[in-house]
């Protein structure tokens, strides 16, 4: 029985319809799923429903907090890259056909036989370290029990009271448009478990679909402690897990592919209290900036409940994000702590690391965005240019790479975040696929530098490398564009110019001064752009001021 309905579900990817529990089609048993009404987000009562301001939602937050503040943490799923799943050989490519990567032990059939992941283990290092974690050199998994339609075992292999890691840390930084400033945030615990399939709803909404692709996927969910006070705290923690991750190389980190998840937990309570509020959980956050605003919205709803004396009106439940209507709305209330009722997974061994392992692991770690970032601040460089160089990894390698060949640290990291980070920006592409490497521009940058070329020409070889390649010197050879820094050349040049615009020369002598640039551009332009600016200026100011 179990081979066939393995062997159906291989051929009928979609094999939950409306019917009896197990149907019969065409001789191949398959199983189904139908509920009377599907509701996937309820909305709150409208007579108990709290109005907040829209009209300038940052004034009212910053009104209404004036005597309360939010307590916030969050709970992290991290997809982890590994090439196979986590207890079988199947692969897991994102996108793929429902139900084309599953197997009998994807699917909990009888009989089956977990094996585990040896990478897992090593991924689950790397990030408790990068974390601070205290690591448990003797872990266990366990079974998480509880009934969803795309758990087909029953129970999620997970881990209970001994995680692989916990009492961590993070570091960060907010950016310099949201008031700046370091902060540091705890991590509770690091623990690994498989992931679940996925529900498909149905356009009606009178049945759901199961694509188990998804099911047995190895996942780290990381446990923040409640130490997040904002919004926009909140989402920077999730972007530095996100960094940390992808430098890691444990994972891609796409909020978008369901690779990095965040359920957020909010409470107020009155400036003063020790006791916590009511927790709500906030669900179906797909980018930071929709955390930002969901969880500033629910802070907002949840004063504004307390400050009309309606705090009994904020209960423990789950809501959902609406980004469309910008708010909160119910999903589910929780009565109480759900009962798992965990005990140690009997087809697992027990997870023992040595130390030798796990310093092998820390010795292999690569350099972490805070550390990182802390070395380009001893370079000089800005908060806001630190920020941008260090968020992407390939970015960071890039400037690294730049610097190494003795560019100037400023100019190097201008010319990045500058004209380079438009150029990917406009064509849609990353640092790693632009035709330019970090060692021509490091030799653009000394042309620049040295007066070989001007700061113009510069910026059309740039784009000219990014697109196509070459070389700076053989560009410049090619094109003729060393800079005119003879002194003779670039007067005959001013003195032409001159001669041909007496209107505009009799102007400037009598006072108006701004024509300046106007005769500068005209020599530039006879030059091609190749006269060197700081000599034509000197020389152009004192043809201007001799009135001989």
């Amino acid at each position: 029985m179990a081979s066939v309905l393995f062997r159906g579900i291989q051929t009928h990817p979609f094999l939950l319809y409306r019917s009896a529990l197990f149907t019969t089609k065409k001789a191949v048993p398959y199983c189904r799923m139908e509920c009377t009404q599907v509701q996937t987000a309820t909305q709150d009562n409208p007579k108990s429903q709290t109005k907040i301001s829209s009209t300038n939602p940052n004034k009212t937050l910053n009104k209404l907090m004036e005597n309360y503040e939010a307590i916030i943490g969050i709970e992290t799923h991290v997809q982890l890259s590994t090439l196979t799943k986590a207890f079988c050989n199947c692969p897991y490519n994102y996108g793929s056909q429902p139900n084309t990567s599953i197997c009998p032990i994807c699917m909990g059939l009888p009989g089956t036989l977990p094996v585990l992941n040896s990478k897992i283990i090593e991924f689950a290092v790397k990030v408790g370290l990068a974390l601070n974690c205290n690591l448990s050199l003797n872990s266990k998994f366990d079974r998480k029990q509880y009934f969803y339609p795309d758990l087909p075992k029953g129970y999620q292999i997970s881990q209970f009271d001994v995680p692989i890691a916990s009492g961590g840390f993070i570091d960060l930084d907010l950016p310099v448009e949201f008031g700046g400033g370091h902060r540091r945030f705890g991590i509770t615990r690091v623990h690994m478990e498989e992931d679940a399939g996925k529900l498909l709803h149905a356009g009606e909404g009178s049945y759901s679909q199961v694509d188990l692709n998804r099911a047995g996927v190895p996942l780290l969910e990381i446990v923040s402690e409640p130490d997040m006070r904002s919004g926009i705290e909140a989402a920077e923690y999730a972007a530095e897990l996100q960094r940390l991750v992808r430098y890691l190389g444990v994972s891609n980190g796409n909020m978008q592919e369901g690779s990095l998840r965040c359920d957020v937990n909010v409470s107020v309570r009155p400036i003063g209290q020790s006791e916590f509020g009511t927790k709500v959980e906030v669900k179906n956050l797909n980018s930071f900036s929709s955390m930002n605003r969901a969880i500033d919205y629910e802070i907002s709803r949840q004063v504004a409940l307390h400050s009309q004396g309606q705090c009994d009106q904020i209960v423990q439940e789950t809501r959902l994000w609406e980004e469309g209507a910008q708010r909160t709305v119910t999903m589910r209330k929780k009565e109480g702590l759900s009962d798992y009722r965990y005990f140690p997974e009997p087809d697992l061994p027990e997870v023992i690391l040595s130390q030798e392992y796990v310093d092998n692991i820390r010795n292999s770690l690569p350099e972490l965005p805070e550390k990182k970032r802390r070395r380009y601040e001893k370079m000089g460089l800005s908060m806001q240019d630190v920020l941008f160089l260090a968020n992407d990894l390939n970015v960071a390698a890039f400037f690294d790479a730049t610097i190494g060949k003795d560019a100037d640290v400023k100019l190097a990291a201008n010319w990045i975040m500058g004209d380079i980070a438009a150029y990917m920006k406009n064509e849609r592409v990353s640092v790693d696929e632009i035709k330019l490497t970090p060692e021509e521009l490091a030799e653009l940058i000394s042309s620049i530098k040295g007066g070989t070329i001007s700061g113009k020409i510069g910026k059309e070889i740039l784009f000219e490398l990014m697109s196509k390649g070459g070389t700076v010197k053989g560009l410049i050879e090619e094109k003729d564009l060393v800079q005119i820094v003879d002194p003779v050349e670039v007067e005959k040049m001013v003195d032409k110019v001159l001669s041909e615009n007496p209107k505009q020369l009799q102007q400037y002598r009598g006072g108006k001064t701004k024509l300046q640039g106007f005769f500068a551009g005209q020599v530039m332009k006879a030059s091609k752009g190749k006269a060197n600016p700081a000599l034509l200026n000197k020389i152009l100011l004192e043809k201007l001021n001799d009135k001989s």
